[in-house]
C-alpha cells in the first residue's frame, strides 16, 4: 500500500481539524518542539551561571537537540545546568525517535486508542512503505530504546564511576547512552573535548559505538533481527541495509587507519590506533562524537568524513544523511545502467523505478541544499573552504562533528545552520511535500518526445 499525501488529507479524518498532510504535521510538530525546548532554554535556572540565555543561542541548541546533531555554540558539559542539561537529553529522546513515537508512548499508556490520521504520522515519521503495523512497531521500538538505552547506560555509568565518582557517574552514563543511541553526539565531559579523552578506552569506545549503529540501522531493520531465529527471512531492506552499513564501517576504520595512522594516530599504541580508526569510522554515520581532534585532521581524512556523513545512517533510524539505501541504489542504478540493463535488480529483486527516481530526488535536494548552504556560509563567515563545506554537511546529515568554527558562526551563520539541521532531519523531501502546492490528477498524459543526454 503506497499512500500519496496529497490525497490522503487529515482534515478528512474524525477529529482533526487543520488541513494538514502528514508531512506537513511532521514539520510543524517538530518546530514546535524546538520552540518548546528553546524556551525552557532561555530560562536563568538553565544555565550554570544563573542568567537568562539569548533566543538564537538556546534555539541553536534546541534545534541541534531535537534534530540529534551535537553541533553546539556553547559548551554543554560547562556552559548548562543540570537542569538545562536535562532539558536537552528530553530533546534529543523525542527528537531522536521522533515526536510520534513519543506520543504514541503516552497514548499507550494512558489506554488511548490510536487512529488512522496518528497512524499515517507514524507511517511517514518511521519512514514506512505500509501503514498496517506501525503500531506495533512503534510498542517494539520502544521497548528496543528503553532496554538498550538503560543496558548501555549501566555499562557507561560504572566506568565513568573510575574518573567521577558516584552519583555524578550515573548522570554521565544516562546521558551519553541516550546521545549516542539517538545519534546526537552532546557530551557533558566539558571543554568541546567530546570522547578524546577515552580515545584509547575500549569500554567506552565499543558501547558508544555499539548505541551508535544500532540507533543507526533503523528500527524495522533491528526488529526483523530480532525476529529472525524465529521467521528464518530477511527482507531485502534489511540485507541491503546490513550490507551497506558493514561495507562502510570496515572500508571507512581501513580509510582513516592509512590516512592517518602517521598522523594524529601517530603516538597512540596500536590497540588505541585501532580503536581510533574504528570510532572515527562509525561516528560521521550521523553521531557526532570524537576522539580525535577534527581540525587537525589531514585534509583528505576530513573529505572522507564529510562523504561518510553525506551518506548518513539507515531509513526509519535516528541518524540522518541522504541514507544508506539511497547511496546503493543510485550504485546499483548506475552498475544497471553501465551494463545496458532496462531494470534495476538487487538479490534477485526488480527494483520499483518510482524507488529509483525518489532516490535521485533525494540526493539531489541534498546536494542542492548543501551547495546553497555552503555558498551562504562562505559569503557570511568566510575562512577556510573545506571547514565551511564540513560544517554544512555535518549539520544537513545531522552529525554534530566540527572542524571548530560552530562557536565563532555569526548570527546569519547560525540561521542558516539552523535551518540545515531541521532540513536534514526531517529530510528534503519531506518539506518539499510538505510545502508543495497540491495538485489534483486530471489523467491527461502529454506526447513523449526524447532529449540528448550526456
Amino acid at each position: 500500500m503506497k499512500l500519496n499525501f496529497n490525497k490522503v488529507r487529515l482534515d478528512n479524518l474524525k477529529g482533526f481539524p487543520l488541513n494538514l498532510t502528514p508531512p506537513q504535521v511532521l514539520v510543524l510538530g517538530f518546530a514546535l518542539v524546538i520552540l518548546a525546548g528553546a524556551l525552557l532554554l532561555m530560562l536563568p535556572v538553565s544555565s550554570r551561571s544563573g542568567e537568562a540565555t539569548d533566543f538564537l543561542t538556546a534555539l541553536f541548541t534546541a534545534t541541534s537537540a531535537v534534530c540529534v546533531t551535537g553541533l553546539v555554540v556553547v559548551d554543554t558539559g560547562t556552559y548548562w545546568s543540570t537542569f538545562g542539561q536535562a532539558v536537552i537529553l528530553g530533546l534529543i529522546q523525542i527528537g531522536g525517535l521522533g515526536f510520534m513515537s513519543m506520543a504514541t508512548f503516552f497514548f499507550i499508556l494512558m489506554g488511548r486508542r490510536i487512529g488512522l490520521k496518528e497512524r499515517l504520522i507514524i507511517q511517514e515519521s518511521l519512514n514506512q512503505l505500509r501503514v498496517a503495523g506501525v503500531v506495533r512497531l512503534v510498542r517494539a521500538v520502544l521497548l528496543f530504546t528503553f532496554l538498550t538505552e538503560g543496558f548501555f547506560a549501566l555499562v557507561l555509568s560504572l566506568r565513568f564511576y573510575f574518573d567521577y565518582g558516584f552519583p555524578r557517574c550515573l548522570w554521565m552514563g544516562l546521558f551519553h547512552a541516550v546521545s549516542a543511541f539517538n545519534n546526537a553526539g552532546f557530551d557533558i565531559i566539558g571543554g568541546f573535548r567530546s570522547l578524546a579523552g577515552y580515545v584509547s578506552d575500549p569500554v567506552v569506545t565499543i558501547s558508544i559505538t555499539t548505541l551508535i549503529i544500532l540507533g543507526g540501522l533503523g528500527f524495522a531493520t533491528v526488529i526483523e533481527l530480532f525476529n529472525y531465529p524465529r521467521t528464518r527471512r530477511l527482507s531485502l531492506h534489511t540485507r541491503l541495509v546490513l550490507r551497506v552499513t558493514a561495507a562502510l564501517i570496515i572500508g571507512g576504520t581501513l580509510v582513516f587507519g592509512l590516512l592517518e595512522w602517521g598522523h594524529i594516530l601517530r603516538d597512540l599504541p596500536l590497540s588505541g590506533k585501532i580503536l581510533a580508526s574504528y570510532f572515527q569510522a562509525v561516528t560521521p554515520r550521523t553521531a557526532g562524537f570524537n576522539s580525535v581532534d577534527i581540525g587537525h585532521l589531514n585534509a583528505a581524512t576530513q573529505f572522507f568524513i564529510i562523504i561518510l556523513m553525506f551518506i548518513g545512517a539507515s531509513p526509519g533510524s535516528t541518524g540522518g544523511g541522504i541514507k544508506t539505501t539511497t547511496f546503493a541504489l543510485l550504485g546499483i542504478t548506475l552498475w544497471s545502467l553501465g551494463r545496458g540493463k532496462e531494470d534495476v535488480e538487487l538479490f534477485r529483486r526488480r527494483i520499483p523505478p518510482w524507488q529509483v527516481y525518489k532516490a535521485l530526488s533525494v540526493a539531489l535536494w541534498s546536494i542542492f541544499l548543501v551547495i546553497t548552504v555552503t555558498l551562504v556560509l562562505c559569503i557570511t563567515e568566510g575562512g577556510n573552504f573545506l571547514a565551511v563545506l564540513f560544517e554544512t554537511v555535518s549539520a544537513f546529515g545531522t552529525v554534530g562533528l566540527s572542524m571548530g568554527i560552530t562557536p565563532d558562526l555569526s548570527s546569519a551563520g547560525r540561521v542558516a545552520i539552523i535551518l540545515t539541521m531541521f532540513a536534514g532531519r526531517l529530510g528534503p523531501l519531506t518539506l518539499a511535500y510538505a510545502f508543495a502546492q497540491r495538485r489534483r490528477r486530471t489523467g491527461i498524459r502529454y506526447p513523449e518526445e526524447k532529449i540528448m543526454v550526456g
